[in-house]
């Protein structure tokens, strides 16, 4: 049973990828959605079974390779953070599978569609049940690859193009610490092996790398590595441009890499790899400031967004910023908790976006929408579900995670805490205004989608179902699972989160104070009413500042452009990147490749063998017998070495260094001198 849940999506994959022409479009979309669909009921299953009843099961399949007494097995570890983690991939890609029948249903590429989302679905399975890094980086690297052909799946359009590759890239430099933290874990451990690296830890604590004249301490080398490697795939701060351009691709793509797939592949790293990480407290730091940076930067810069679904994107980044503080303040059980909560109410987030703009042909732009609340009322009701869920409102999913998160970020009582708890709820602030912007623009303001209005249509019935589930999931979830996940004594992650007693701290948001408790939802609906009332200040505003000369309007004028273009983190990096590119061009290509090592190398002995050639055949007349005496000259010579006493050319070869260094290079550059070398090959 264990073993299917992998590897029936992987048949999804083969059926629609191989057979997608033989058995038609339709036929191969059904078979991997119920592939997919059986998975999800087997990791129900599996749920019950492993969660429910505190059982480990771990299944060895076999030997990859061999190095030297070291040895890499492929194996599947079924704890309870992998068939938590099941449930939301499984789940999640089941209704994305089905949304996209609809969804896609004019598309003639369908079959590559659905196996590109069922091999999503495979190594992203293969990621969350692995047990080792090297397992664990197989599906690391497969995630980001279908990343890549899902994003370009419309090849055709050069922004998907741009949007691909700009992911692929970005993960890449993300990729190479991470690589560096398996490295360094394998020569410091032997092994790369779970339970025996986290079981070893206690004998390395005092081992330390000299770095220029620094000591540092080999787990926080480790931790490092390993944490830029979540932060490039989950989008934190830094490395978090792509996945906005991301939004390129289908909308069912959106939903499942926001949801449950490529993002959440970050913040599973940290929390799987947390007996490493609680002896690492500098790294601990580093990644609750970057999740609380980019919880509120992100919240802000959704704010100023006119796009439906980069305005969703952003409130992804935000939200993966409460699970990066959340692990950085060593509370991994919430962050788990909120990674769930999130995946379903995210979903329907981007299946109601896609329900939109299908309904009003691929339009994205806000601007361009409004007064589709009699039109589109199931999607209506779904969003409006999806958006007082992120928001925290009381007795939805995320109610139940985000404010746990911050109360406890609250109750560490130190100062990067106060910090980052200001930080946090300072998001929740910006989450309930541009939830409440999103609702209007679209639903309620007066339409400016003329072209469109009279003939949106509500989505298709498969579609709906998705949509229906997710809302259903959105609602219910949260309160029916906080107890195992987040209860108090909960016994759900005793054999797969380590946490050190000293930071063991779930007692303390009981006894916080009724205010401080319930700030996150007060500042959500002082949000709710800003977004609802002042928009149309702040719209007015912006058109003001436009034709003003005061300076307060030019200050906001600069600052509403700043965050629309999402702090020109973009230009930033084009700029230092084309500045490096161009800089590698000069030094690397130019003067050494083709400069230095082609003078020195083919292209220069080529020309001064080719100028002797052209000498020796100028001193020999085209006569038989000039060419006959100089091969009889030779030969002579030839037997005069062979029978002569050998002192007689000792002396020659033992002088031979001078001929080396001092005669050949002037013949060399005399021979090439004359063929504009430089000029041909700079």
């Amino acid at each position: 049973m264990f073993l299917l849940i992998v590897i029936l999506p992987f048949l999804g994959f083969i059926y629609s990828g191989l057979l997608g022409k033989v058995f038609g479009r339709g036929a191969s979309g059904f078979f991997s959605t119920l592939l997919v669909f059986l998975s999800f009921l087997l990791s129900i299953f599996s749920f019950y079974e492993v969660v429910l009843s505190s059982t480990v099961v771990s299944l060895q399949l076999f030997t990859w390779t061999v190095l030297d007494i070291y040895s890499i097995n492929l194996g599947l570890l079924f704890d309870p953070l992998s068939a938590s983690m099941l449930i939301i991939v499984t789940g999640i890609s089941s209704f994305v599978h089905l949304y996209s029948l609809g969804y896609m249903s004019h598309d003639p590429h369908l079959s590559r569609f659905m196996s590109y989302l069922s091999l999503f679905t495979f190594f992203m399975l293969v990621l969350v049940t692995s047990d080792n890094f090297v397992q664990l980086f197989i599906g690391w690297e497969g995630v980001g690859l279908c990343s890549f052909l899902l994003i370009n799946f419309w090849y055709t359009r050069i922004l998907a193009n741009k949007a691909a590759l700009k992911a692929m890239i970005m993960n890449r430099i993300a990729d190479v610490f991470f690589v560096l933290g398996i490295i360094l874990t394998f020569l410091t451990f032997k092994t790369s092996t779970y339970s025996v690296v986290f079981n070893n830890i206690d004998f390395i604590l005092s081992e330390h790398i000299s770095f220029f004249n620094f000591s540092i301490s080999k787990i926080d080398f480790i931790c490092f590595f390993l944490l830029i490697g979540g932060i490039g795939k989950s989008a934190q701060l830094g490395l978090h441009t792509w996945l906005p351009d991301a939004m390129e691709g289908p909308t069912p793509v959106s939903s499942l890499l926001h949801a449950a797939t490529m993002v959440t592949a970050g913040v599973f790293l940290l929390i799987r790899t947390s007996p490493i990480f609680e002896y690492s407290s500098n790294v601990l730091l580093l990644a609750s400031l970057i999740g609380a940076l980019t919880a509120l930067f992100s919240a802000i810069i959704g704010v100023f967004q006119y796009d439906v679904k980069k305005i969703i994107a952003y409130s992804t980044c935000s939200q993966l910023g409460y699970m990066f503080l959340s692990c950085g303040l060593s509370n991994y059980q919430v962050a788990i908790f909120h990674l769930i909560n999130h995946a379903f109410f995210k979903a329907l987030l981007f299946l109601s976006a896609g329900s939109i703009i299908h309904a009003l042909f691929d339009e994205q732009d806000m601007r361009r929408m409004g007064g589709f609340v009699n039109f589109l009322p199931f999607t209506y009701f779904a969003i409006f579900l999806g958006s007082l869920a992120i928001m925290g409102f009381p007795f939805l999913t995320g109610f139940y995670s985000k404010d746990l998160v911050l109360e406890l970020v609250y109750s560490r009582y130190v100062i990067d805490s106060s910090f980052i708890h200001l930080a946090g709820i300072s998001a929740a602030f910006f989450t309930a205004v541009y939830s409440m912007r999103l609702l209007l623009f679209v639903f309620f303001l007066k339409t400016n989608a003329f072209r469109n209005f009279f003939v949106s249509h509500e989505s298709s019935i498969v579609m709906s179902i998705s949509m229906f589930f997710l809302t259903i999931f959105s609602i219910f979830w949260g309160f029916l699972t906080s107890d195992i996940f987040a209860g108090w004594g909960s016994f759900a992650w005793s054999n797969s989160i380590y946490l050190a007693p000293s930071n063991f701290a779930y007692q303390d948001p009981e006894f916080l104070l009724p205010v401080v408790k319930n700030l996150p939802l007060i500042l959500s609906f002082f949000g709710m009413s800003v977004g609802l009332t002042g928009i149309f200040f702040f719209d007015k505003l912006a058109n003001h500042a436009k034709v003003s000369s005061w300076k307060i309007f030019a200050i906001w004028n600069n600052i509403s452009s700043f965050f629309y273009h999402a702090g020109f983190f973009n230009t930033l990096y084009n700029n230092i990147f084309l500045s490096l590119l161009e800089l590698s061009y000069i030094t690397t290509n130019k003067y050494i490749d083709k400069g230095s090592l082609e003078l020195f190398g083919p292209f220069g002995f080529y020309i001064f063998f080719r100028r002797i050639s052209l000498r020796v055949k100028a001193l020999t007349p085209t006569i038989v017998f000039f060419s006959v005496g100089w091969m009889f000259f030779f030969l002579t010579f030839a037997v005069l070495f062979m029978f002569l006493h050998f002192s007689i050319f000792s002396f020659l070869f033992l002088n031979s260094g001078i001929i080396i260094i001092v005669i050949i290079p002037v013949l060399f550059f005399n021979f090439i001198k004359d063929d504009n070398f430089f000029e041909k090959t700079l």
